[in-house]
C-alpha cells in the first residue's frame, strides 16, 4: 500500500508540471505573438501616425509650447517690438533659426525658467527678502535674455565688420583698378573672404540680380550695420554711382581713409591700456608685491617684540 501511495503521487506531481510547462508555453508563445503583431501593426501604420513617432523632441513639445506663449508675449513686448526685435535680428546677421516669434516666445519660456530657478535659488537663503530678490532677479534675466543674446551678437558682428573692411576695400580697389567693375569686384571679394562682410555683399549682388538698383542695394548694406565706417564707404559709393564719378578714384580715397581710421583705432586702444591696467594693479598686484616684501620684515619685528 505504501508502495502504491508514492506511486501515485508521483504520477500526480508529474502531471502537475507537464501541465505547468504546456501553460508557459503557451503564454510565451502569446506573447512573441502579441510582440510580433504589435511590430507587425507599427510598420503598416499610416504614414501620419509614424511621422509622429519619428519626429524630435524639439519638434513635438517645444516648438507647440513656443506657439502658446507667442501670444502672451507679443501682448508683454508692446505692440512695436516686432519691428525692433526685426532690426536687431538684422544687425546680428539673422543669426540661423531666430525670428521674431522665436524671440517673443523665448521671453516668456526664459521669464518662467528664470523664475522658477530664483525661487529654488532663493530658499538656500534665510529671509523673504532676499528670496523675493532672487526671484526677481530670475525673472529680469530670463525675459530679457534673448534680447542681451542679440546684443552680444551684433556687438561681435559690428567688431568682425570693422576689422574685414579695410582690407575688402584694398580688395574692391585692386581689383577695379585691374579692369574690372564694380559688380565683377564685389563678387570677387565675396567669393575669396568669409565673415559677415562677405554675406552682405554675397546679399547686394543677389538683389541686384533679382531688379534693385545699385544704389538701394548698398542703402540696403548700410542699413543693415551700425558700423560708421560701413555706412560712410556706402554713402561714398551711392554719391560716385549718382554724380558718375570714376569708381576707381573713389576706392582709392576710401581705402586711404580706412587704413587710417584703422592705425587712430589701433593707437587709441595702446592709450587706454594704462587707464584700464590701473584698477588690476591697485587691487591684485600691489596688494601682493607688499605681501611679498613687508612680510618678512613685519615677521622679524614681530619676533623681535615678541623676545
Amino acid at each position: 500500500m505504501t508502495l502504491l501511495f508514492i506511486l501515485g503521487m508521483g504520477m500526480v506531481l508529474l502531471a502537475i508540471v507537464l501541465v505547468a510547462s504546456a501553460l508557459s508555453s503557451t503564454t510565451q508563445s502569446g506573447g512573441v505573438t502579441r510582440s510580433l503583431a504589435v511590430l507587425e501593426a507599427m510598420t503598416n501604420a499610416p504614414k501620419e501616425l509614424t511621422e509622429e513617432l519619428d519626429r524630435s523632441f524639439a519638434e513635438r513639445v517645444l516648438e507647440p509650447l513656443q506657439q502658446r506663449t507667442l501670444g502672451f508675449g507679443r501682448r508683454l513686448s508692446g505692440a512695436d517690438s516686432a519691428d525692433r526685435i526685426r532690426r536687431k535680428l538684422d544687425l546680428a546677421g539673422n543669426p540661423p533659426g531666430w525670428t521674431v516669434d522665436r524671440v517673443t516666445s523665448s521671453k516668456v519660456l526664459g521669464a518662467v525658467a528664470g523664475l522658477v530657478f530664483g525661487i529654488v535659488f532663493g530658499l538656500m537663503f534665510d529671509g523673504s527678502g532676499t528670496r523675493l530678490i532672487m526671484a526677481a532677479g530670475g525673472l529680469a534675466l530670463g525675459f530679457f535674455g534673448p534680447n542681451l543674446y542679440l546684443y552680444q551678437k551684433v556687438h561681435e558682428r559690428a567688431e568682425q565688420l570693422l576689422r574685414e573692411l579695410p582690407d575688402a576695400i584694398d580688395l574692391l580697389t585692386i581689383s577695379v583698378e585691374s579692369g574690372l567693375g564694380f559688380d565683377a569686384a564685389v563678387q570677387q571679394v565675396a567669393r575669396n573672404t568669409e565673415g559677415p562682410l562677405s554675406e552682405e555683399f554675397s546679399r547686394m549682388l543677389r538683389e541686384m540680380q533679382i531688379g534693385q538698383g545699385r544704389a538701394e542695394a548698398l542703402r540696403g548694406m548700410g542699413e543693415r550695420t551700425n558700423v560708421p565706417d560701413m555706412r560712410s564707404f556706402v554713402g561714398a559709393m551711392v554719391q560716385a554711382d549718382s554724380f558718375g564719378i570714376p569708381v576707381a578714384q573713389v576706392l582709392r580715397v576710401q581705402s586711404s581713409e580706412m587704413r587710417v581710421k584703422r592705425r587712430q583705432r589701433a593707437e587709441e586702444k595702446a592709450q587706454q591700456v594704462p587707464v584700464k591696467i590701473t584698477i588690476p594693479l591697485i587691487f591684485c598686484i600691489l596688494p601682493t608685491l607688499f605681501i611679498a616684501v613687508m612680510g618678512p620684515a613685519v615677521i622679524s619685528i614681530m619676533d623681535s617684540f615678541s623676545g
